[in-house]
């Protein structure tokens, strides 16, 4: 574990242990395809082990930096009470889109749609930006106000997005089954967490973890934050166009 953990953007043992992060669900909820990630079973709880964990992390991490070298689009989602803080922190480091609260249907497979409404949406706050309210009486510019209000709730995390991404990070493979049934058919690949009560074949990048810990979930997040931070500047700055002479 101590080499896993000495790379730099990866969480120490630890930290991980104290984050509850080897915490499974009970027996009585238990997937068979999460047996090669048990470590032991105590007092009826799945144990996972934290370097299976560790190598699961380091892996999708190794291929969400191959993305980004190579242009493509991660969709960061977080759809629980324990990872929407920390997916839109992560995202918007790393200059990626996100959806940090409700999830919402028909975001890949009707994505005209879904990229019409942050059109509209940008629309309506250049007309408030630059005066275009004030020809509306009181009711009407309260009604737009507020119409930007709920778009901004749904689609702010999207701005970014100006096609289907080519991966999705799920923060909890449980609670993200639409997502993770949307990117199957729009043929995204899936990075996520995913505990001992879940499927892992679903993804194409299972990370082994407590998914009912915020901490659990803000290291992870950490470290995929940390470990591809270098590698975004760097493209970042390549894109630049040089300064004038």
């Amino acid at each position: 574990m101590s080499a896993i953990s000495a790379q730099p953007h990866m969480p120490a043992y630890e930290d991980m242990i104290k984050s509850g992060m080897h915490f499974g669900r009970k027996k009585t909820i238990f997937h068979p395809n999460m047996q090669p990630y048990v470590y032991t079973v105590k007092e009826s709880i799945y144990i996972l082990d934290l370097i299976k964990t560790s190598e699961a992390l380091i892996k999708a991490i190794d291929f969400m930096r191959d993305a980004v070298i190579a242009g493509k689009t991660i969709l960061f989602v977080g759809i629980t009470k324990q990872s929407g803080e920390g997916i839109k922190s992560t995202a918007e480091a790393l200059g990626m889109p996100y959806v940090a609260e409700r999830w919402l249907g028909g975001t890949f497979t009707n994505f005209k749609i879904i990229i019409s409404r942050v059109k509209h949406l940008e629309q309506l706050e250049k007309e408030q930006m630059s005066g275009g309210f004030d020809k509306y009486t009181k009711k009407e510019k309260l009604l737009k106000e507020r119409e930007i209000i709920s778009l901004r709730q749904k689609y702010d995390g999207l701005r970014k997005l100006n096609k289907v991404p080519d991966i999705v990070f799920v923060s909890s493979l449980k609670e993200s089954q639409l997502v993770v049934r949307e990117a199957k058919i729009s043929g995204v690949s899936i990075i996520g967490i995913v505990n001992t009560d879940s499927n892992p074949k679903q993804l194409d990048y299972p990370i082994p973890a407590n998914d009912n810990s915020k901490r659990s979930v803000e290291l992870i997040l950490n470290a995929i934050k940390n470990g591809l931070m270098e590698t975004v500047q760097n493209k970042q700055s390549a894109a630049a166009p040089e300064p004038e002479k």
